[in-house]
């Protein structure tokens, strides 16, 4: 059993018509009142018939998914400049030589079978150095790299708990990218065999445990930027699906921890009832490396910290509208604060560790 409330509460965060993608109307309408794997069952349905690609269209199409500058290559691998067409590989033996086709979910781990091969949102251009350095290793985080690339990205040995082989730390500025494109894998393809092997951060189309942990840190750490919104509208008007965690990142929330009170995908004018939440914890400084003051306008009863895995980890009880909270012990990661009231309603915030 979950430790929030299985009631959906729809806040007025619409999609359709706010800093996030253009979504088509009504596109996540038939989500209502889904959560858990309900709703990651739903999401597959609504993405998973895109239009298929053939591999040699990929370098083509990067043209309208991946550019900045004009004819610039948006590589996340390297600093590397390079020009559209005329850069593509072709050999390499340094960074800046040329570059890739990069699977960010290596191919390797799913037998490089279609429709995943050359699905958008999971192949990025990348410098063909940097991206044979990483291989196929999982992601992970690294303290002593044995490669580091122009841009700052490392492959060594992992120091995420979990796991203990080699991986490949991306710079923060795409870390809830690389986030969002293994959501998105795990949901379009829950019907595909996304990996079994120990290298795989997928068991099946599950992720590992560990590997969700992870993925979900670097969710919270590095929200949506414009760069996949315009990516994902980009993808959308050639595969004809969409990444659901770039246009609804709540959807991550209601489908892997529980926690479902979330804030509505559905169109304004879809129908639906729209309840207003009208109790909210703030939480400062967030992220913090130490104390968190939590206040609310409402007299808190109790309040209670989980990791990402629905643990427990504080309790207390309380009857002020403010109270501290101390991480100092806890290790660097999200964690959940609920506050109850003594009418038998609760409200819930997101902390992030240091």
């Amino acid at each position: 059993m979950n430790f929030l409330s299985k009631t959906i509460i729809f806040a007025a965060c619409l999609c359709a018509t706010t800093a996030f993608a253009q979504v088509p109307a009504g596109y996540y309408n038939s989500t209502r009142d889904l959560c858990d794997e309900e709703l990651r069952q739903q999401l597959h349905t609504i993405i998973k018939n895109h239009l298929e690609l053939d591999y040699t269209q990929l370098w083509a199409k990067f043209h309208q998914t991946d550019m900045r500058n004009g004819d610039t290559i948006w590589d996340i691998y390297s600093d590397c400049t390079f020009i559209y067409s005329a850069d593509q590989c072709g050999n390499y033996s340094e960074e800046c030589d040329c570059y890739n086709r990069e699977h960010s979910v290596p191919q390797e781990w799913f037998g490089s079978t279609t429709p995943m091969k050359t699905d958008l949102f999971h192949v990025y251009p990348t410098d063909g150095f940097a991206n044979s350095k990483r291989s196929n290793h999982p992601l992970g985080t690294v303290s002593n790299p044995t490669y580091t690339s122009s841009n700052g990205s490392k492959v060594g040995p992992c120091t995420f708990s979990g796991y203990t082989g080699t991986v490949f730390e991306p710079i923060d500025e795409y870390k809830g990218d690389f986030a969002r494109t293994y959501f998105y894998m795990s949901v379009c393809y829950k019907d595909k065999d996304l990996g079994q092997s120990d290298e795989s951060m997928f068991n099946g189309s599950q992720l590992k445990p560990w590997a969700l942990q992870l993925l979900i840190q670097w969710h919270y750490a590095d929200p949506v930027s414009q760069k996949e919104i315009d990516r994902n509208n980009a993808i959308y008007r050639i595969q004809r699906n969409r990444n659901p965690f770039i246009d609804c990142p709540y959807f991550v929330d209601a489908i892997w921890h529980d926690h479902c009170e979330f804030e509505s995908c559905l169109d304004a004018d879809a129908g639906t009832d729209i309840a207003q939440t009208t109790v909210k914890l703030s939480a400062y400084p967030n992220p913090s490396a130490d104390i968190v003051n939590i206040s609310c306008e409402k007299t808190m009863t109790s309040l209670s910290v989980f990791n990402i895995l629905g643990e427990k980890t504080f309790y207390s009880e309380t009857d002020a509208n403010f109270a501290t909270i101390n991480l100092e012990l806890y290790e660097s990661g999200v964690f959940f604060v609920k506050a109850t009231f003594d009418d038998g309603s609760s409200a819930t915030t997101k902390i992030i560790k240091y």
